[in-house]
């Protein structure tokens, strides 16, 4: 399988985040990636497409807020990475404020997702990442692999969250509807539920979105993922949620993994993306699924097994040790 990495990614490398009540080692390094490259052999360097395909999913004052925010953070006077501290009740503001502490507010909903002076530059080419990916299925490959950090699937139009910047996912679904595939289905298939992928296309009906994630009455990011949420006006029954209970293991995910698949086959998309996340992984430090390392080939075969072209897209995974070998096994399997 075609693996596309761009070593620019490395530079996204925030020192701290917020975790339950306390400032500790940011989760989402470097060594993440270094981990994957050792499992998945030769990578191919992604080619640049420039913003107009993440102006087609992020507000354009979003992605300048994004670009600048950690110069005027310094700017500012503020030592170290910059992260908000102040959310607005109501997030959809009348118009953006001027001092960079409220903009962070005004466009992130949690500290988990400092801003670094690596960020803008991973977050960009983590997307075009992913769409070199993309051009590889849409010329004929049945599958390929975007390896992106940092993540993408919580962050919405215009917020960042859990450690994502830039949709990935999202971005190279559109840029697949702009190709002239008229629907797509995205399969997230991490430990969290993908509530900015939800939420950029959950009015759409051209895309499906399938989600299997930890229980959002217990798990982050709580306030999106529940079954009730099906999607709205032209997009009603294109999301489908399928949370379940912390410590569920392969057998307790089989039959979530079948509904999902068996919508998304209903739905005939002309592609599928996976949001593959190694956080269900049974040793995963922020997680609380069962999977095994060989599971991971029993759940690709099976999504394989619909015969779609498939866009897989590296989201979340944070036992580093074996996240390479939790990758490879998948890409194996699939």
């Amino acid at each position: 399988m075609r693996c596309v990495w761009d070593d620019r990614q490395r530079a996204h490398a925030p020192e701290l985040e917020l975790h339950n009540g306390g400032f500790v080692p940011f989760a989402e390094t470097p060594a993440r990636a270094e981990s994957i490259l050792a499992a998945v052999g030769p990578v191919e360097a992604a080619a640049d497409h420039g913003e107009a395909p993440l102006r087609a999913v992020h507000t354009a004052d979003y992605l300048a807020f994004l670009r600048s925010a950690h110069a005027d953070w310094r700017a500012a006077g503020r030592p170290g990475d910059a992260n908000g501290y102040a959310w607005p009740v109501v997030r959809r503001r009348p118009r953006a404020p001027d001092r960079i502490d409220a903009r962070l507010g005004a466009y992130s909903f949690d500290a988990s997702s400092p801003i670094a002076a690596g960020t803008w530059d991973s977050a960009y080419w983590g997307a075009q990442t992913a769409l070199t990916a993309l051009d590889a299925v849409l010329a004929g490959e049945r599958a390929a692999f975007a390896l992106c950090r940092p993540p993408g699937h919580h962050c919405g139009a215009d917020y960042l969250g859990g450690y994502c910047y830039l949709s990935n996912a999202a971005i190279a679904a559109e840029a697949a509807i702009a190709a002239g595939r008229r629907k797509v289905a995205i399969l997230d298939i991490d430990y969290h539920h993908g509530n900015g992928t939800q939420d950029i296309f959950y009015a759409r009906g051209d895309v499906l979105f399938a989600s299997i994630h930890a229980d959002p009455r217990t798990d982050y990011p709580f306030f999106w993922g529940h079954a009730d949420e099906t999607g709205e006006g032209a997009g009603e029954g294109a999301t489908l949620n399928l949370p379940l209970p912390r410590g569920a293991d392969l057998a307790a995910y089989r039959p979530a993994l079948e509904t999902a698949l068996e919508r998304i086959a209903a739905f005939a998309p002309a592609l599928l993306v996976v949001s593959y996340g190694a956080d269900t992984f049974a040793g995963d430090p922020i997680s609380q699924f069962r999977l095994e390392t060989a599971d991971y080939a029993i759940v690709a075969r099976r999504i394989a097994a619909l015969g779609l072209p498939a866009l897989i897209v590296m989201e979340g995974g944070y036992a580093v040790e074996a996240l390479g070998a939790n990758v490879a096994a998948f890409l194996e399997g699939f």
